[in-house]
């Protein structure tokens, strides 16, 4: 093993959040993942043993609920050996922000294009590639940036509005209804310093009211209206269940999860809902081999085997996704995209502003 992988695994606890761009995002998923590991080749020791011999390690940073079984199946097909480093969005961006020039990863996978983004334009993402396994629907081909820096791999909603239908009747249509004195005290979110997926639910509020400073304005008046702000998914959610709020504001894979557990939930999407793609970067300072693995990782997500995966991995999480592979179906639970009012912000306008906004809503909304 090379000096460059010496110390791939970071205890969390050592984890510190930087104030940079690659720190602003956290959590993707409802659980917020906060464990390491590594992969074991299904397959005979004697067939592991040669595989180590032909392949370097390939290290994938993950966020994802279904990366561990992923990480598993592409090992056990290819006999690549993968590292998977399993930690919620924030902590892995701030881990890739801290390792600097020495950087420990070949693969990363997580919720939102806007730190992708940012990571392009310090020239720290292998471009140009795109996976050759499968073909993209009109949706997937959207979400390629021009430069073809990272790879789409499914898409969630970032900010789906979630009621008890048991004390809810009629929720909220629009996202300014929110601000009416019905709500006062009622509505929870999550920190988007903190939660992964909500900085686009953010930015694409501060979009569809018309830029920053009108986006600014309408979270002040959220807050005023008695805004509850917690850290994940699952406390947001948990506290819509037990009646301290009566709207949630969440990521829908998390939600629609829920509803497992609390069939009385249901899932709402004011006009406009931001569109969250898993996103895959390969870092461009990794070693050539490794750089030539991670793409056969990417191209395995997009073949049939890496999709059906991808869809059972976390049945009650983040396999909850809308497929932009051609042939892929969601599950039955997921909405139709299309018949839902979306809007895209723009990664590459809104990825270098996450860090400002993260830390403006932290010192004025949360605080």
């Amino acid at each position: 093993m090379t000096a460059r992988r010496r110390s791939w695994t970071v205890a969390a606890g050592t984890l510190v959040a930087l104030s940079v761009g690659l720190a602003a995002c956290g959590s993707s998923t409802a659980s917020g993942h906060s464990s390491t590991g590594s992969n074991q080749p299904n397959s005979t020791p004697g067939a592991a043993s040669t595989a180590s011999a032909k392949h370097v390690p390939l290290v994938v940073y993950a966020a994802e609920g279904y990366d561990q079984a992923e990480t598993t199946a592409f090992q056990a097909a290819t006999g690549i050996p993968t590292k998977l480093v399993d930690h919620s969005t924030g902590t892995l961006l701030a881990k890739i922000s801290a390792e600097g020039n020495n950087p420990q990863w070949g693969l990363l996978w997580t919720d939102g294009s806007e730190a992708y983004a940012a990571l392009d334009a310090q020239h720290m993402l292998v471009k140009g590639f795109e996976p050759t396994t499968g073909t993209l629907n009109s949706l997937g081909r959207s979400l390629v940036p021009p430069d073809k820096s990272y790879v789409p791999t499914g898409v969630t909603i970032a900010g789906a509005l979630v009621y008890n239908s048991a004390v809810v009747k009629n929720p909220p249509t629009t996202w300014k209804q929110l601000l009416s004195p019905q709500w006062r005290g009622a509505i929870g979110m999550n920190n988007p310093a903190i939660s992964g997926p909500t900085y686009p639910f953010v930015a694409g509020i501060m979009k569809q009211m018309g830029g920053v400073s009108q986006g600014e304005s309408f979270f002040r008046q959220l807050k005023s209206n008695g805004l509850h702000v917690y850290t994940t998914n699952k406390v947001t959610l948990t506290s819509l269940l037990n009646g301290t709020i009566k709207l949630a504001i969440v990521q829908n894979s998390a939600a629609i999860g829920f509803q497992f557990k609390a069939p009385q939930i249901r899932v709402a999407y004011p006009s406009k809902v931001a569109v969250l793609p898993s996103v895959i970067g390969i870092d461009a300072k990794a070693p050539k081999a490794e750089i030539a693995e991670a793409k056969q990782f990417a191209n395995f997500v997009y073949s049939p085997k890496g999709q059906q995966t991808m869809l059972s991995g976390d049945p009650h999480g983040d396999s909850l996704f809308s497929p932009i592979v051609n042939g892929v179906s969601p599950h039955p639970q997921v909405p139709v995209l299309s018949s839902l009012p979306t809007i895209s912000p723009n990664p590459f306008v809104w990825g270098p502003r996450e860090a400002g906004i993260d830390q403006w809503f932290t010192n004025n909304v949360a605080g």
